[in-house]
């Protein structure tokens, strides 16, 4: 295991006040964690445009080094233009890239940027290397994907656009992962490729959540879950030995870091950090 590891965490923008206050206390308990940056959502079609800027100012001023995410779906260049020319004002160094949720209605992509890549290469166009670009990688494939294969030449693409690391969707299987990097690293692509980490803490939030982005959550652990009923600390206890395991195949296996999605909680994040001596 690297003595370096990137360890990151991702947020979403907060909805109401009550909302806001949690956030700002997860981020200051996983403030001692020295996390190498945090990363802020953003919604389908622009919808939290406002409430990202918001949300990345509020972790800004609390001393993290932010990454937005950019959606390009819904889109024009100008209006990425204008966004990125505002978080260059503000010092951002950092922007997770991707294509974006379809809106409800839209059946087939539009837009001057309909793609990832596109969007990584209009930042690079427009920005040069200001930011540091991240990108989604799908070690189990993307769900609306053709085929493995299709899917790795996409994540090649995006990488050759100027995309200097990406951020997996979340998985439980370690083998997924190892063998999703074998494949790139074999076309050619070198950029670290880092974890995404969902800790398990309620079981039927994790099977919706699961079944919306395709990530396979093995047959024993949903079997196991639904053992433990409506018993959460059980369900916490085993969620947190999963992923401590998952988490060290993925070090020692040569997993550059983690990054753990929050859902704007820091209990379940520090609980696996700290098992894992990071």
């Amino acid at each position: 295991m690297s003595a370096k590891a990137i360890i990151s965490a991702e947020f979403f923008p907060p909805r109401d006040i009550a909302a806001q206050e949690k956030l700002v206390r997860s981020a200051k308990t996983l403030s001692e964690l020295n996390l190498s940056y945090v990363s802020m959502t953003f919604g389908a079609g622009g919808s939290t445009r406002s409430g990202t800027a918001d949300a990345v100012s509020l972790l800004q001023n609390l001393g993290f080094d932010v990454a937005p995410h950019l959606s390009c779906i819904g889109a024009s260049k100008a209006d990425i233009a204008e966004i990125l020319d505002d978080y260059k004002a503000k010092d951002i160094k950092r922007i997770v890239a991707l294509r974006g949720d379809l809106p409800s209605g839209m059946g087939v992509l539009e837009g001057e940027m309909r793609y990832a890549s596109d969007l990584v290469g209009f930042i690079r166009e427009h920005s040069g290397d200001w930011f540091q670009v991240e990108v989604a990688a799908y070690p189990e494939m993307h769900p609306q994907a053709t085929s493995f294969e299709d899917d790795i030449k996409h994540f090649v693409h995006k990488a050759q656009q100027g995309a200097d690391g990406a951020i997996t969707q979340y998985f439980y299987s370690a083998d997924a992962y190892f063998y999703f990097v074998e494949q790139v690293r074999k076309a050619g692509i070198e950029i670290p490729i880092i974890p995404g980490i969902m800790p398990i803490t309620n079981s039927s939030q994790l099977l919706r959540f699961s079944n919306m982005c395709g990530a396979e959550v093995p047959r024993w652990v949903r079997n196991r879950l639904m053992d433990f009923g409506d018993d959460r600390a059980a369900i916490r206890d085993f969620g947190a030995d999963v992923v401590t395991k998952l988490c060290q195949d993925l070090l020692d296996g040569g997993a550059p870091g983690l990054h753990f999605y929050t859902l704007n909680g820091a209990d379940a994040t520090m609980k696996l950090v700290n098992r894992l001596s990071l």
